[in-house]
């Protein structure tokens, strides 16, 4: 960008002599690509999806009719009185004439049935209970994006963070270097009676520090590296992080490029829409699933028995084999009055679902409006802060090197030069931080702006 050749290469060059380019490093379209692959979240909500598709296509059968085949030998008695009752449970029939005299003789009856039972038509109720299938298909496919955009947005964080990591360790091993270089020269102006031994003391103990603080800085390092080991299933060793990607990203930045924000299609809007959706299409199922039926029957039936027509109880052997044969078709309606009752406290219900997933879309549009506003006001920050950062580094570089000649005259102690010394490793931390933000800053204006693959192309 303009403002880094406006303070020269000296910064620039002192960065990239910082933190040098690994042999094998992972860019970060490749970790990503990775991530999309081998996340375990992104597996299991995958195959959410197919659950839904599955049950989809068995709703989407539910028209189909029902055609059963049946078949039993019974023995018993034929011993009838009339008389209603209604049939609680399961209560045998006994049909056949009804006889002046009780006669207990057993009987064989044997009886095969073909029925067919068909809801033909119901007003629409078949049309949307597949609309609400494919309304939880969408929920879920929505709910993977969700899933991926946001995973997204937690490896490009990690991301930065190791990058920013790489940054710090690179300058902690060029303060240790200090360090040792100030020991060295401490040495050497005791043994000749210059400098008091204390100073030995105190430049032995900056050295320890700056070596715990190397320590400290790598573990988190790692950490992060294992956290990105575990999405990506790549080796946690493995993931070292393109160190020139933030310097392309400030140099090659175009703003204009994330002018054309889309909030309006972003993967977070689209979920809470489809959610939104699927409430609506559960209230017209709810309208019509109350709805008359009409019913197609029809049945075909053999029966014989060892009883005759005039009422004869003959050997059972008689039984076997059917003696006569029916059949009936039918066309029925049925509804169910108290239904209404039902369907609008039903609908109540849903309809207050629908309100609730109304509000959390509204929600979160203002969440995502506001954060937009906020990530455009944090890049133009740091944008501010990458451009002052280098006066700060190349100021406390020369008063470092300036403090460093006037001790080794004698001409300054040991505390003005450790401070001199912390002045400088500040500013130095001071610019990968700046650096950081500023690259953060940038993702997360991409991230809620729904432009995350225009910043990844800047890294080709």
């Amino acid at each position: 960008m303009h403002y880094l050749k406006r303070y020269g290469c000296v910064a620039l060059l002192l960065f990239l002599a910082m933190q040098g380019h690994a042999q094998n490093t992972v860019s970060l379209k490749d970790l990503l690509n990775r991530v999309e692959q081998k996340a375990p979240v992104l597996l299991t909500d995958s195959l959410a999806i197919t659950v839904k598709q599955a049950q989809a296509t068995e709703i989407r059968n539910n028209w189909l009719p029902n055609l059963k085949l049946s078949y039993q030998a019974d023995v018993g008695t034929n011993n009838n009185t009339p008389g209603p009752y209604f049939s609680l449970g399961m209560v045998p029939s006994n049909s056949g004439g009804i006889r002046a005299t009780s006669n207990t003789d057993a009987v064989l009856v044997n009886l095969g049935i073909a029925s067919l039972d068909w809801e033909v038509f119901n007003f629409g109720a078949y049309g949307a209970q597949a609309n609400v299938a494919n309304s939880d298909i969408s929920v879920e496919q929505n709910r993977f994006r969700q899933s991926k955009y946001q995973l997204q947005a937690y490896t490009i964080g990690y991301y930065l963070q190791l990058l920013r990591l790489q940054g710090f360790l690179t300058i902690q091993t060029r303060n240790i270097q200090r360090d040792q270089e100030i020991s060295r020269s401490i040495g050497s102006l005791a043994k000749s009676g210059i400098r008091a031994g204390v100073d030995t003391s105190i430049a032995a103990a900056e050295l320890s520090k700056a070596r715990l603080n190397y320590i400290e800085l790598n573990n988190q390092l790692k950490q992060i590296q294992l956290q990105l080991s575990a999405i990506s299933g790549l080796p946690y060793q493995t993931i070292i992080p393109d160190s020139l990607a933030a310097t392309h990203l400030i140099d090659q930045t175009n703003t204009i490029a994330l002018a054309n924000l889309d909030t309006i299609n972003h993967p977070l809007i689209n979920y809470y829409q489809s959610v939104l959706d699927n409430s609506r299409q559960r209230e017209d199922l709810v309208k019509k699933q109350y709805n008359p039926k009409i019913l197609l029957e029809g049945a075909a039936w053999g029966r014989g028995a060892s009883v005759d027509a005039s009422s004869n109880f003959n050997s059972l052997s008689t039984g076997w084999g059917f003696s006569r044969d029916n059949y009936v078709v039918g066309v029925g309606i049925t509804y169910n009055l108290f239904d209404l009752r039902r369907k609008q406290l039903k609908l109540r219900t849903q309809k207050t679902v629908t309100n609730y997933a109304q509000k959390q879309l509204d929600e979160q549009k203002t969440a995502l409006a506001l954060d937009v506003n906020q990530a455009d006001m944090e890049l133009n920050t740091a944008r501010e802060r990458l451009q002052e950062i280098p006066n700060q580094l190349r100021a406390a570089g020369a008063g470092y090197r300036q403090k460093l000649s006037l001790y080794r005259s004698g001409l300054t102690d040991i505390i003005e030069l450790n401070a001199a010394l912390n002045i400088l490793y500040r500013a130095e931390n001071d610019y990968v931080q700046a650096r950081y933000a500023y690259t953060s800053a940038l993702f997360q204006k991409a991230i809620t702006g729904n432009q995350v693959s225009s910043v990844l192309n800047l890294l080709n």
